[in-house]
């Protein structure tokens, strides 16, 4: 049997192009949109990337042992959901343009995240607590495939923690929102009626969403070969090299390259064929 399959996702793939690097038969999860392509070792990916000749196509090379994940840890803004709440926080106070030009280069890597969520809350000094709940209600909106995502993976046994560097607030709510079982966010800090610029101590940043990826993964008593990890930013790279399936959605160039999977392409269901899941399995919404 096979060690890995080279899975492929996106509009009208084919399992053609990759016929020379196939071991066995091509096993379709989702007809004209996703398949497994069994193969020998780790060198197919390069030259099968090559072969999809620029087609918008996710391919990745993933291990069939322990496959299909027991633990799903996933960072919030730009991956389960399609904003990043503090800049549009920001928007509510007149100071969007500075502020999301701080988190940009945060999740690049260009800034050490504690320092910039920091200076970020800072410049929201004075915003009235309103503004959360306005900002939730008509600027926060989930990724496509995140309620399917999570609806799946609870269903065939999976446990689901949402851990952000954004705020407690959000986490709340879109976890409900999702289907999470559980959340995990930092605090802003506010008078009863206004932000005063501060955040709670200790910050969840990068180390603390590892360590919330170790902690899910102990309390199930399984080993991170288990988990999947998904994010977008350099904050999440800890938890997604650590995990079994460690993917970069969407994500900023430094992370992609770094991870065990990139989805450039595709929805949040792409999580699901990376773990072999069938179209007859996916829950859908």
């Amino acid at each position: 049997m096979t060690s890995f399959v080279l899975n492929v996702i996106g509009k009208g793939a084919q399992t053609a192009p990759f016929a020379a690097l196939a071991t066995a038969r091509p096993i379709i999860l989702s007809q004209d949109f996703a398949f497994d392509i069994p193969v020998e070792g780790r060198v197919a990916l390069d030259a099968a990337r090559q072969m999809a000749d620029d087609a918008p196509w996710d391919i990745n090379l993933v291990a069939c042992a322990d496959r299909r994940k027991k633990l799903l840890v996933a960072d919030m803004d730009s991956t389960i959901i399609t904003v990043e709440c503090l800049d549009e926080l920001a928007d509510m106070a007149g100071l969007k343009p500075q502020i999301a030009a701080i988190t940009e280069r945060a999740m690049r890597g260009e800034l050490e995240f504690d320092a910039a969520l920091r200076a970020r809350v800072g410049m929201l000094k004075g915003l009235g607590l309103d503004a959360l709940q306005r900002t939730y209600d008509e600027r926060v909106r989930l990724m496509p495939g995140a309620k399917s995502l999570l609806a799946t993976m609870r269903a065939h046994g999976a446990h689901t923690m949402l851990v952000s560097g954004g705020f407690g607030f959000f986490t709340k709510r879109v976890a409900q929102a999702a289907g999470f079982h559980e959340e995990r966010g930092n605090i802003l800090l506010d008078n009863g009626a206004h932000l005063t610029g501060e955040v709670g101590t200790p910050i969840l940043g990068r180390q603390a969403k590892l360590e919330a990826l170790q902690d899910g993964a102990r309390s199930l008593g399984i080993g991170l070969g288990s988990t999947l990890a998904v994010g977008d930013g350099a904050n999440d790279l800890a938890m997604i090299q650590a995990a079994g399936l460690g993917v970069a959605y969407h994500a900023k160039p430094v992370v992609a390259a770094a991870a065990g999977a990139a989805i450039r392409h595709n929805d949040l269901t792409a999580l699901l064929y990376l773990q072999g899941y069938a179209d007859g399995e996916i829950t859908r919404f």
